[in-house]
């Protein structure tokens, strides 16, 4: 067995990043017998549950600690500004600690997260080779390189398509992406812009990208990354999901007792959460639909509150009068889900999802159909790509922004709901056989010879060749006679 190399992972703050970034590190160490991974969890000042899954070191899988500069929230008006101004300011911290903790000379790389720019610059100051865990999907990437091309070679910001009917000619999607479903960041020229614009360029000089998708599923999009002589190399190794997942009983003993593929999952995340207004909506629909349904129902977020949503303590004060009692024959409403573990069961036949991209890949893996209602970040492009470019998901509200929510009538939520469950399941090419056809793809291409197995196996050769280059490098350092005084 070879010396015991070492490879530096900083994830994205919050746990749907640090999750897959888990699994990517142990799918590492077990195709890797000389490999050890360390995680450098960057501890955020609001509640993430994070402390509750690094608990699982083990000699080659292992957990750092670092608490950042402490981050005024009260003048920040979004979560994605406090990540980034927690992650900036914590640089310094992370340039320490591989200092002080590692041996350069074992050091393969540095792994960070798609917007961990700042990161990128510690290692390349280093001397390490850096790599980046792209959390999103490959056409979003694209979207990334879109836009920094439109500002640094035609000197226009892409926010200038705001409020616009513009369709972008962005090359990862298949079709023309309308402006209207662009990211609030950067839609956001005055603040929140420079980040897309700045991480993609330093996505350009790093030495790859790993990225939680898969070619059977994102074709054309990796296939205009390839061609694009100014992109990274490509490792798409996907779909990287936890399905260690314990079930809740309650909810698994309810689900036990509905005929297969008769319930709809409603879930939007830890961040995902409506106003008693749009709440009323949702179960007007669920009731008049005649659906079975499982409902996980989170607390409305006062103003400028960015922490996760909690559960509601009382359901029935932010729903219709008697919905709980009508509805409590086929009808569960919840708190926090163990999505993974819901999803999993044989009852589920649909999911209503903000289309983050975790969960999207985890309704592949379990051949789940879709409908989307998007609230943040890139969850407006992630449906547009779902509905309209693989036509494998019904939409909700593609524009529907959490930041400036408009109301989602219950009769637009009923018609999806209608779409989802009831109509063209006997449809040859519909939805749900194309998600059933994406279910085997995306194990499949897991599988030794399968596509992201064989990107799995070319990125740990690449981990190999930098350990060899940089122990000759130290080998000729320290070979060179020193001048003579």
């Amino acid at each position: 067995m070879e010396n015991t190399k070492q490879l530096v992972f900083i994830p994205g703050p919050g746990m749907g990043h640090l999750v897959a970034a888990i699994e990517i590190g142990k799918l590492l160490i077990s195709r890797a017998n000389w490999l050890s991974i360390i995680f450098f969890v960057i501890d955020l000042p609001i509640e993430t549950r994070v402390h509750t899954y690094t608990n699982q070191s083990n000699q080659r899988l292992q957990f750092l600690h670092l608490s950042s500069p402490k981050t005024q929230t009260n003048h920040l008006s979004n979560r994605e500004t406090l990540l980034v101004e927690t992650f900036n300011n914590s640089k310094e911290l992370v340039r320490n600690a591989i200092i002080q903790n590692f041996m350069t000379t074992s050091l393969v790389g540095v792994v960070v997260d798609m917007f961990s720019d700042k990161m990128i610059q510690v290692a390349t100051e280093l001397g390490l080779p850096s790599y980046v865990f792209f959390t999103s999907s490959a056409a979003f990437l694209g979207l990334m390189f879109y836009a920094q091309i439109l500002k640094d070679e035609h000197n226009q910001d892409i926010s200038d398509f705001k409020n616009s009917d513009t369709l972008l000619p962005v090359s990862t999607y298949i079709h023309p992406l309308p402006a209207k479903v662009l990211p609030n960041a950067m839609l956001d020229k005055i603040g929140r812009l420079h980040l897309p614009l700045s991480t993609a360029r330093m996505l350009r000089k790093v030495k790859g990208i790993i990225i939680n998708t898969f070619v059977e599923f994102e074709l054309h999009s990796i296939n205009t990354l390839d061609n694009d002589d100014g992109a990274p190399v490509l490792y798409p190794i996907g779909p990287i999901i936890n399905l260690n997942q314990e079930p809740d009983e309650s909810i698994n003993s309810w689900l036990d007792e509905q005929q297969d593929s008769s319930v709809l999952f409603l879930c939007f995340g830890s961040y995902g959460s409506f106003d008693e207004e749009q709440l009323k909506e949702i179960a007007v629909a669920l009731d008049h639909s005649g659906c079975r349904f499982l409902w996980s129902l989170r607390q409305p977020q006062g103003k400028g509150e960015i922490g996760a949503s909690d559960d509601v303590a009382h359901p029935e004060q932010v729903l219709p009068d008697g919905f709980l009692t009508t509805s409590m024959n086929r009808g569960k409403v919840i708190g926090w889900a163990p999505q993974v573990a819901v999803l999993s069961h044989r009852s589920i036949g649909g999911f209503i999802t903000h289309c983050g991209w975790n969960s999207i890949l985890e309704s592949l893996w379990f051949g789940v159909p879709i409908a989307t209602w998007p609230m943040y970040a890139e969850q407006q492009v992630n449906a547009f790509e779902m509905v309209v470019d693989l036509e494998i998901a019904v939409d909700i509200k593609m524009e529907y922004r959490s930041e400036s929510p408009v109301l989602v009538t219950a009769e637009e939520i009923e018609c999806a709901i209608r779409r989802l469950m009831f109509d063209g399941k006997e449809e040859k090419n519909g939805i749900r056989k194309k998600m059933e056809e994406l279910k085997e793809k995306s194990r499949k291409t897991l599988l030794e010879g399968g596509s992201s197995y064989c990107f799995l196996e070319s990125l740990i050769n690449e981990f190999k060749d930098q350990s060899r280059v940089r122990k000759n490098t130290i080998l000729e350092t320290n070979s060179t006679p020193k001048a003579s005084s």
